[in-house]
């Protein structure tokens, strides 16, 4: 038995190897490079996309600490307004409170002033009818018509010193 090569050189081979070599440049030039370019855009588009995510990313970051920061501040702007509000609303309590005190008092005072004016009134009155009693109990004793104006005299002077004496 012969010994038989696996591949033997031969006009074939070699057809083939250069078939083999233009097949390879055609589709190189035909397929890989349009191939290479599509995938050498998707991959910069990709990046772009993942710059822009992280840009994007930062943004949103920055605004929310800006948001917190003037969430912060508006909080902070509405607790010194209700304890501006508190404070105007005690300040007009105190104020309603001291006028009511005060027209209390003037009420009280005009109340006791006018007490002290009718008890005068009265005492006067009181005087005026006690001296006419007087005057005609006297003049129904003594049945005889006396100077009135000088018991009138008399009857003052006698209820002035009662009233002294009380």
């Amino acid at each position: 038995m012969g010994f038989k090569p696996v591949v033997t050189i031969s006009y074939e081979l070699v057809f083939q190897i250069i078939n083999t070599i233009i097949l390879f440049i055609v589709l190189k030039k035909i397929l890989f490079k349009p191939v290479l370019n599509i995938i050498d855009s998707r991959e910069q588009a990709i990046k772009n996309d993942i710059a822009t995510g992280e840009q994007a990313k930062s943004e949103g970051l920055t605004f929310k600490e800006e948001y917190e920061q003037k969430l912060a501040v508006a909080k902070n702007e509405g607790q010194e307004i209700i304890k501006q509000a508190t404070l105007r609303a005690e300040q007009k309590s105190d104020e309603i409170i001291s006028t009511a005190k005060e027209e209390a008092s003037t009420l009280k005072d005009r109340a006791s002033k006018d007490i002290a004016q009718e008890r005068e009134k009265v005492m006067n009155e009181l005087k005026n009818d006690i001296s006419s009693i007087a005057i005609l109990a006297a003049s129904k004793v003594i049945e005889e018509d006396i100077d009135q104006s000088k018991h009138e005299e008399m009857i003052n002077k006698f209820i002035e010193e009662v009233g002294e004496a009380k």
